[in-house]
């Protein structure tokens, strides 16, 4: 990854992008005030340097929920007996490599890991259990909470001051 500073420009169009990265070069452009191939310059250096990591449609889970089933979500936290490197790495690993994972944190104090997971039913979530924690000897404590309503949900990264 190259070495890279930002300007308010560059500011913008990360933001610009954060809320709709759909919109044409054009139209970013002139969302941002500069000329449209600039714009694309600008666009593909943040891309190269690793400041865009991908870009990804957003769906609705109310939406899809009458289509799909409901499926549960819930944040698990997790203890580990060992918390060597080489043990921290191996459970993150392994959990990162499982597609029920959305979100994973190591954090501190308290657990080692926080999980954001989704699974289609209850039935569903015990497989993931079995699989990720109880399969596991490292693993000391799993705590479940299961979501009932999803008031806010926001990826964006905050750039500047609104």
């Amino acid at each position: 990854m190259e070495s890279i500073s930002l300007d308010a420009i560059d500011l913008r169009l990360l933001d610009a992008l954060q809320r709709d990265a759909s919109q044409t070069n054009q139209q970013l452009a002139a969302d941002v005030h500069i000329s449209p191939p600039t714009c694309l310059r600008r666009v593909q250096r943040l891309r190269t340097a690793g400041l865009i990591e991908r870009q990804v449609a957003l769906l609705s889970p109310d939406r899809l929920a009458p289509l799909l089933g409901h499926g549960l979500q819930a944040v698990v936290e997790i203890a580990l007996d060992r918390q060597d490197v080489a043990a921290l790495d191996a459970f993150e690993a392994r959990v990162i490599a499982d597609d029920a994972v959305q979100q994973c944190y190591r954090v501190s104090p308290g657990p080692d890991f926080v999980l954001i997971v989704a699974a289609r039913d209850m039935p569903g979530y015990l497989a993931l259990a079995q699989r990720l924690f109880t399969a596991d000897a490292n693993v000391r404590n799993v705590k479940a909470f299961f979501s009932l309503k999803r008031s806010k949900f926001e990826p964006r990264v905050p750039l500047a001051p609104d």
